[in-house]
């Protein structure tokens, strides 16, 4: 986990721990006059509070909406046990939930001063209707990434004034955590979504100009392989470039492989010798999308096209238990290692090593670091890469 996840982290400990203390008394008193269920006053009250802050934060986790926001009131009213709690942006209230919706215009009236100040501010509510409980509030800003987005709001009578103050305040800064992350999530969505891009970038273009070139060789010798092989470099096509979606399937990977390398079959014929043994079970895995076929494209372009000689490729996919395991392996002109290491770590000419550090990163980012890549390789003692893939990740689908 990075610095700023532990810090986040902390945060949000911090924040459900101190909500935990505020509330703990509450929760106790209710527990004296009613003693049913298991546990302390003090356990069932700290629970309490953690479940309902889980049940809040997925849809924060989505970043503040009005549809988010009115998902999370909804949650982290109880927390507060206000008669009204409202979740605002910087120039309006998203979401109000409870009582007292008339008092919008005047909550909304507070928020500049709020966010420009950066500090809960509390204030006094005029109301004509003398069954409404909402008589005074507090808005308490959201922090993220240095600004403020909006606010939360809490309401009630005086008499909650000094509870609620500190209370809010804390909730407030767990809904900030929560912001923080959708932020952190978007910004991984981006720069996956960008290292994909500049796979597809490194996907050679002499490959496409060579497949293009092999398929036009058999018009007129051969038209119904011209024509089968067009198929394939299309559906290939297809798949490289294709929207939706990080994460793919081994089957669905595998089969964009084996297309590719029909096509490099159909340019060096004999030279070319690929042996595949896949076991049925690991098939539907799921993996990052584009996780493989730069790999294969690594053992062709080292394997044959920088010799002379017969090349063989060999593509493994075994499963281990909790694991599939994929091994690329090449007989070609192999690598220095050193060299290997600094492709790597982003140093050299990329060409040298196509999408070797952009799947290794990729594969790190999804599952941890113990799940790079494993390259054997040495100068004229050909390739083996090796790929573990976690069966079952939370979060991850093709």
């Amino acid at each position: 986990m990075s610095a700023l996840g532990c810090v986040v982290m902390a945060l949000a400990a911090l924040a459900l721990f101190a909500l935990g203390a505020v509330l703990g008394h509450a929760g106790a008193r209710r527990q004296h006059e009613n003693p049913a269920g298991p546990g302390t006053p003090v356990e069932r009250a700290t629970f309490h509070t953690l479940h309902t802050a889980s049940l809040a934060a997925p849809p924060l986790r989505a970043g503040l909406t009005p549809d988010t926001a009115r998902k999370a009131a909804r949650r982290l009213r109880p927390l507060l046990g206000t008669v009204a709690l409202a979740l605002t942006d910087e120039e309006s209230v998203l979401a109000w939930d409870g009582v007292g919706d008339h008092h919008r215009a005047e909550t909304e009236a507070h928020l500049a001063h709020v966010l420009r100040t950066g500090r809960a501010q509390t204030f006094a509510l005029s109301c004509g209707n003398d069954t409404c409980p909402v008589r005074w509030g507090v808005l308490a800003p959201l922090g993220v990434d240095g600004r403020a987005p909006g606010t939360l709001a809490a309401f009630g009578d005086a008499e909650s004034a000094v509870m609620v103050v500190r209370a809010a305040a804390e909730v407030a800064r767990w809904v900030s955590v929560q912001l923080e992350l959708a932020e952190l999530d978007r910004a991984r969505s981006g720069v996956i979504e960008a290292e994909i891009r500049a796979l597809r970038a490194q996907i050679s273009p002499h490959f496409v100009y060579n497949s293009l070139a092999s398929i036009a060789s058999f018009v007129r010798t051969d038209p119904e392989r011209a024509r089968e092989l067009l198929l394939e470099f299309a559906d290939f096509t297809r798949y490289s470039f294709r929207r939706g979606g990080d994460f793919t399937t081994l089957a669905e990977e595998l089969r964009s492989i084996e297309q590719y390398l029909e096509l490099a079959r159909a340019r060096f014929g004999r030279r070319l010798e690929v042996t595949l043994r896949i076991a049925p079970e690991v098939l539907p895995v799921t993996l990052p999308f584009l996780c493989l076929q730069p790999l294969v494209e690594n053992a062709l372009k080292h394997g044959l096209e920088e010799s002379v000689d017969r090349g063989r490729i060999t593509i493994v996919a075994e499963d281990e238990g909790t694991e599939a395991r994929v091994v690329i392996e090449d007989d070609g002109v192999g690598m220095d290692p050193q060299r290997l290491r600094d492709l790597l770590r982003g140093r050299g000419d990329p060409s040298a090593g196509i999408g070797l550090s952009n799947v290794d990163m990729r594969l790190r980012q999804v599952y941890g670091d113990d799940h790079g890549l494993v390259i054997e390789t040495g100068v004229g003692a050909g390739t083996k890469i090796t790929v573990r893939i976690p069966k079952f990740r939370p979060g991850i689908v093709p």
